[in-house]
């Protein structure tokens, strides 16, 4: 019964492998995965949290630190003189001892109450990189969605020409079967039936060609998702690409000032100069007084004593307790020195924010200008394979009944299947920019 058990679960997980074999990632699919399983985003994640251990770190500057220490140590005294008397049993004794052991104990506290801000703005500084770290995943999760992106839609295209080049396969191989047929009743050459067999040989090669480009993207892809190489994956068909590719582009205007309010950079940028004037006021802090109070507790022992050891933890226990100013008159024009270069980091902080705003908008302008050139080339692509096709079919038509030469057939393929793949092109480009700019103007979808 056992093994009966056994072997019907057996069975049902070999039914359910082609299942799983059979999964198809979307790309929402794809990026989600990447996000938790990607290594570089993983090692971004670290350094955040590392980040907010500094902050930890600099509260706890702000707070009194107390310590702890002893000191244990033997003495010897070769040439010492004096002796120690006892009496025994009515007898006095008396003895040297040249050995002894000392004993210290002490607490001490610390706690600069006012340095000139530095501590606060330290604080400050380390939030404020915290929050860099953060921005900085995000940098990095966009990078990668993005490559996942082009990946994908490079997927997509490849794939869908693969099948148009199956369809102008199976063209050539009806054209050189007719183009036998021809050459046996003596209507055709043998030199032509020939050109008609490259054509399909090149027609081969050129799927082959392009299925070994399409592995090599999803290689790609699979290790932007960090897949084994054994592990199976496909990527799911796009329903309605043509509707997609053709639904109406937003405004450049209007992506650029949502890209302005979402993108980590920009806000990463925008805290670089917030970060800048609090490191100013750090360096000008060198140039106030520092306020700290201190205190101490400490004790000691010895064996030479003729005091118990409580005894000498008591009467030799010693408190104290001060205030500390230090005034800076004269560091080597350091403090100054610190300023400026705290204000030259101001200015660049401001250069950069410039900067990335200025890449951001040509960035989006780059891909704005891409989609709506290319769905404009779409739909002009759209009336020439049309065009192509009836040409081509008209073509065949005369060449089956001799009208048409090997030359003008093979001259008609070749226009259709540019036409195919330049509307192909276009539409996948499209495809791939509007993703772009959905991405910049912080949509998924």
């Amino acid at each position: 019964m056992k093994t009966k058990k056994k072997l019907t679960l057996l069975l049902a997980l070999m039914a359910s492998l082609p299942m799983l074999a059979q999964k198809q990632w979307t790309l929402d699919d794809c990026v989600s995965y990447a996000l938790q399983h990607n290594i570089t985003l993983q090692k971004a994640r670290l350094t955040q949290m590392s980040a907010t251990e500094d902050v930890t770190a600099q509260k706890g500057a702000m707070l009194p630190t107390l310590s702890a220490s002893t000191n244990q140590s033997l003495g010897y005294q070769p040439w010492k003189d004096n002796d120690i008397a006892t009496v025994t049993n009515g007898q006095v004794n008396s003895k040297i001892d040249k050995t002894y052991y000392n004993g210290s104990y002490g607490l001490n506290a610390q706690w600069t109450v006012w340095n000139g801000g530095r501590n606060r703005n330290n604080v400050r500084l380390s939030q404020l990189s915290e929050k860099q770290a953060e921005l900085n995943v995000a940098v990095q999760a966009n990078s990668i969605e993005e490559r996942i992106a082009q990946l994908y839609v490079q997927c997509l295209y490849l794939r869908e020409a693969i099948e148009v080049s199956k369809g102008t396969l199976e063209t050539s191989k009806k054209n050189e079967d007719r183009g036998k047929q021809m050459m046996e009743t003596g209507l055709l050459a043998k030199a032509d039936v020939a050109q008609l067999s490259a054509q399909r040989a090149n027609d081969e090669y050129n799927i082959v060609e392009a299925e070994s480009q399409l592995a090599n993207y999803i290689l790609q892809l699979k290790q932007l998702l960090e897949l084994t190489a054994d592990e199976q994956f496909d990527i799911a068909p796009l329903e309605n690409s043509d509707q997609e590719a053709l639904a109406a582009i937003p405004s450049l205007q209007r992506i650029y000032e949502q890209a302005l309010a979402t993108r980590p950079e920009i806000e990463n940028s925008m805290l670089g100069i917030e970060s800048s004037n609090i490191s100013l006021d750090v360096a000008k802090a060198g140039w106030l007084p520092t306020l700290s109070v201190n205190g101490g507790l400490s004790t000691s022992t010895n064996s030479l004593s003729s005091n118990g050891w409580g005894n000498q933890m008591k009467t030799n226990l010693n408190m104290s307790g001060g205030l500390q100013v230090s005034i800076p008159i004269f560091d080597g024009k350091q403090t100054k020195t610190n300023v400026s270069k705290a204000r030259i980091q101001q200015q660049q902080a401001l250069l950069d924010l410039q900067d990335q705003q200025k890449q951001l908008y040509q960035t989006i302008e780059g891909y704005w200008m891409d989609a709506t050139t290319n769905q404009h080339k779409m739909k002009a692509a759209g009336t020439s394979v049309e065009s192509a096709q009836a040409s081509y079919d008209l073509l065949q038509e005369q060449f089956n009944v001799g009208l048409k030469n090997i030359i003008e057939l093979m001259s008609g393929k070749d226009a259709l299947q540019q036409a195919q793949q330049n509307r192909l092109q276009a539409k996948y480009l499209t495809l791939l920019n509007q993703q772009m700019l959905r991405l910049y103007a912080g949509k998924q979808q």
